[in-house]
């Protein structure tokens, strides 16, 4: 394992009564790990299960300092959560770590310590080693069992008993106002908190927004001899889900341009009304680089490429309606091969067949003969069979002496063992024609991920 800790900053309010810059803080954590707890003064992310996907420790890092929002401040990192905690506090105290780690941790740095700290000084214990050196059932009976435990914690001979950080199902914030606004831009200013935890919420959830309400509650109940709501709401609607907070900034921002407030407000109250999943499109390996614009049509790549190495240099993938699985895709040049799109023409029993679920993401080729032991399929052991028979009676029209695939009569079927998995095989079916039926020959032709 893997932890980074981060200062939590004692002054927020307590993450229970939902104050919008402790969110923003916690929610922010989210997006890069689900596994984050706040210990103390510490926001503690741990990293080992997640680092990869973000191109490893190093970037990890990187990208956790520039993006976090309170950047430029101190941070650890250590194997065990609480020896990432007292390297913090060593750095927040301007102290530089020990060059062994966590031997020579202060131990002070240990909460659990800390109420027992002048004991052990007095006894020549200032360290996480030292304590670690005196005998066990002795530390217990004078400073019970409870330091003994977080020790190990640290030294990671524990489980650190930490609770996850959530996110809450929905987005409702309210943030209470130093002074009182009577202004829309005033009031837009004031909820720039809110909108930044949004923005942290719908980034960790995968989601973008579809419709927010910014309310107001009023600070008079009643002026001018009227009287008043005790409150004001402005819902905004977009066209697609976003996360883009400076567009809900412009939207927000028009509404209150022609929005009076009955009233001077005291707390706003920002919450999603809608919410929609938000697809991440992968990254292209046409422009792997950054400061080349995306854009070049399919087509024009693909002219660009055969012009260049030759129109027998270049390949693309054209879909055949064929239901033999070996004859569904072809390879071809580009101008034969429809190339005006990446996935080549529609295939009416492509994708959107009833079965398609069914289809391996690997195929073998070609398939392997399988043995046979009492009319089972054999494959590094008995197969199972699951699912089927999927009959499939193709390729009568081909003639395999001019270069055709032979006719295909099979039997389709998921079968599994415990030593290769789930595996796509199929079994033969004699032809009419055949003289002596005979026992039916099997074969793998596909293995699943």
């Amino acid at each position: 394992m893997h932890w980074i800790a981060f200062p939590w900053r004692p002054d927020e309010a307590p993450l229970a009564a939902g104050a919008p810059a402790a969110c923003l803080h916690a929610w922010w954590a989210l997006r890069w790990t689900p596994r984050v707890a706040v210990l103390d003064e510490a926001l503690l992310l741990e990293v080992s299960s997640t680092e990869r996907l973000w191109g490893g420790r190093p970037r990890l890092i990187g990208q956790l300092q520039a993006d976090r929002p309170a950047s430029g401040g101190p941070w650890a990192e250590s194997a065990t959560a609480l020896a990432a905690l007292a390297l913090l506090r060593l750095r927040q105290s301007g102290h530089a770590a020990p060059a062994s780690v966590p031997q020579d941790l202060p131990l002070h740095t240990l909460s659990a310590a800390r109420p027992h700290a002048a004991s052990l000084a007095r006894m020549g214990c200032t360290t996480w080693g030292g304590l670690r050196a005196l005998p066990r059932a002795g530390v217990a009976r004078r400073f019970g069992a409870a330091l003994l435990h977080a020790l190990d914690q640290g030294w990671g001979d524990a489980p650190d008993a930490l609770a996850w950080l959530a996110l809450p199902d929905r987005f409702d914030l309210a943030l209470e106002l130093p002074a009182p606004v009577d202004s829309g831009p005033a009031l837009l200013a004031a909820a720039s908190d809110l909108l930044a935890a949004l923005q942290s919420w719908l980034r960790a959830r995968q989601q973008g927004a579809l419709g927010l309400e910014l309310a107001w509650e009023h600070e008079l109940r009643r002026c001018n001899g009227v009287d008043l709501p005790a409150q004001q709401a402005l819902p905004v609607r977009t066209a697609q889900p976003t996360q883009d907070m400076a567009h809900l900034r412009r939207l927000l921002s028009e509404h209150l341009a022609r929005t009076t407030l009955a009233a001077p407000a005291r707390q706003i109250r920002l919450r999603v009304l809608q919410a929609a999943p938000l697809p991440h499109a992968s990254a292209s390996l046409r422009y792997a680089a950054p400061a080349r614009p995306p854009g070049e049509p399919w087509h024009q790549l693909v002219e660009r490429l055969s012009a260049r190495l030759g129109a027998a240099q270049v390949q693309a993938p054209a879909l055949l309606a064929d239901h033999r699985p070996e004859c569904m895709q072809r390879w071809q040049a580009p101008p034969a091969a429809a190339a005006l799109a990446p996935e080549g023409p529609a295939c009416p029993d492509g994708p959107h067949a009833p079965d398609a679920a069914l289809l391996p993401a690997w195929l073998v080729r070609p398939p392997l003969r399988l043995a046979v032991q009492g009319h089972r399929p054999y494959h590094h052991g008995l197969l199972r069979l699951l699912a089927g028979p999927h009959r499939v009676e193709a390729g009568w029209w081909t003639v395999p002496e001019e270069g055709g695939a032979a006719a295909a009569v099979r039997d389709y079927f998921v079968a599994h063992n415990d030593t290769v998995g789930l595996v796509w095989v199929y079994r033969e079916r004699l032809g009419p024609q055949a003289q002596a039926p005979g026992p039916y020959r099997w074969f793998l032709q596909g293995l699943y991920a």
